[in-house]
């Protein structure tokens, strides 16, 4: 019997295996507080987990063309910016069609689509490596972007939060700074894979001000947010029985003032992908 002659995937197609990946693991990932996960839809009475798996799904074709893009262009440029945010927008637009209008992942294309192509430039770089080229990307303007008064928009004018293009331009602050170094900080204490992402998300949503929640809860839905997940780590984190405690008590009171981490969700996965991308 002759042996399969198994060729090794392109790059670009691994990268969109792992970018699409690291959303499914973040959206089963439970009990997330607030958020989507395989108990309930949250604080998201248009959203279920089937559906977060099926808008994944649609922007794999999306986060390959990001990394052949960002191959062919060979470095950060103006021209690569107005690239991805072509291809973006037609990512976004696959999204709607198969959520009938949902937006699950806007934040998420924006996020994985930089840190594809970013990766996409060097496949052994380092994640802090990775996040700062993905920051110098999105430091450009795209030329064709239509200006809109999106939810993150009038947030950042009422209450002066950075958003998703901040995080992004600063390098992703909140995931190199916090959400990686808590996963890696949980896995060596011997916390279960669940266990470690869930404190990386906590490490993330006290660390972010979250556009999402502001708009929701506005700004005692952040205070909420941020001091609940620090509360659930300083007792030993999501593992523990006093963290458990804890992080059932912020789900019960983020699904009474309506308050979603959607930010925070939307960085967990590019938390997810960063640490698996290292395999390379």
């Amino acid at each position: 019997m002759k042996a399969l002659n198994l060729q090794p995937l392109p790059l670009a197609d691994r990268l969109a295996d792992l970018a699409v990946e690291a959303l499914i693991d973040e959206a089963d990932l439970s009990p997330k507080p607030g958020l989507v996960d395989r108990r309930s839809s949250g604080a998201h009475s248009d959203m279920s987990l089937a559906l977060m798996q099926a808008s994944a799904l649609a922007l794999w074709p999306c986060l390959r063309h990001m990394a052949e893009a960002a191959q062919a262009h060979g470095q950060v440029s103006p021209a690569l910016r107005a690239t991805l945010g072509r291809i973006g927008r037609e990512g976004e637009a696959a999204m709607l069609a198969t959520t009938a209008g949902v937006n699950t992942h806007r934040g998420a294309i924006w996020a994985l689509g930089l840190l594809v192509a970013a990766q996409a430039l060097d496949a052994q770089a380092e994640p802090a490596a990775v996040a700062a080229r993905a920051g110098r990307i999105a430091l450009f303007d795209d030329p064709a972007a239509i200006p809109q008064d999106s939810h993150g928009t009038q947030v950042r004018r009422r209450y002066g939060a950075s958003g998703a293009r901040e995080q992004a331009q600063q390098g992703f602050p909140a995931v190199i700074g916090h959400g990686l170094p808590q996963l890696r900080r949980s896995r060596a204490a011997g916390a279960s894979e669940n266990h470690a992402r869930l404190d990386a998300l906590l490490a993330i949503m006290a660390a972010l001000s979250d556009t999402c929640v502001l708009w929701r809860a506005g700004p005692q839905g952040l205070q909420a947010v941020q001091t609940g997940a620090r509360d659930v780590l300083v007792v030993g984190g999501s593992a523990s029985l006093d963290g458990r405690r804890r992080l059932r008590l912020l789900d019960a009171q983020l699904l009474q003032l309506n308050a979603s981490p959607g930010g925070a969700a939307d960085l967990l996965a590019a938390c997810l992908f960063l640490d698996k991308a290292g395999s390379l």
